[in-house]
């Protein structure tokens, strides 16, 4: 059950969807529950962004899984998705009668900044576990310009980087 209930409030406390997540689930695996090291981490949220869904989802259903099989992993699944569902449905049925109120729309104009600083920490968090250094950080760069400024799919990005990384480790042990 300590699963369920630490992904609930998760996705309860956490605003701006699953990239948003990515840190306080971090923090709250392996700095506060030590379910697993910053590195095995790392290496699972490498895994849950190849893998098609949301990330959010998929990394509760990783460390679900890792932490109590199969259990764990539909525990911790429920649990990241229960609050929004509650809290979609609370919205759905009210939320016609106040969007046009001015401070609703000052709320939503305050979380935007804090949304994109959380996803901005997270970014640089993972960026130094991953080992980037100014001599590596041409690789990144070279896939923010391809997906961002010749709009290719990251789909093509993540297949290409596969074979190439493969051709390399082929052509190296040959």
């Amino acid at each position: 059950m300590q699963l369920f209930w630490s992904f609930f409030k998760i996705g309860l406390f956490t605003f701006g969807g699953g990239y948003a997540m990515i840190p306080i689930i971090q923090k709250e695996v392996v700095s506060r529950r030590k379910w697993m090291s910053e590195a095995d981490f790392v290496d699972l949220l490498a895994i849950t962004q190849v893998v098609p869904g949301p990330i959010s989802l998929n990394t509760a259903l990783f460390v679900g899984n890792r932490i109590g099989g199969k259990r764990g992993s539909l525990l911790s699944g429920l649990g990241i998705i229960l609050p929004s569902f509650i809290v979609i449905l609370f919205i759905a049925l009210v939320f016609n009668d106040f969007r046009d109120r001015p401070e609703v729309e000052r709320v939503f104009k305050g979380i935007r900044p804090t949304v994109v600083a959380l996803m901005a920490a997270s970014l640089w968090r993972m960026s130094q576990r991953a080992g980037i250094t100014f001599r590596t950080l041409w690789l990144p760069l070279v896939v923010v310009l391809l997906v961002w400024g010749c709009q290719l799919s990251p789909i093509y990005v993540i297949v290409g980087i596969i074979v190439a990384s493969l051709a390399y480790c082929f052509h190296k042990h040959t």
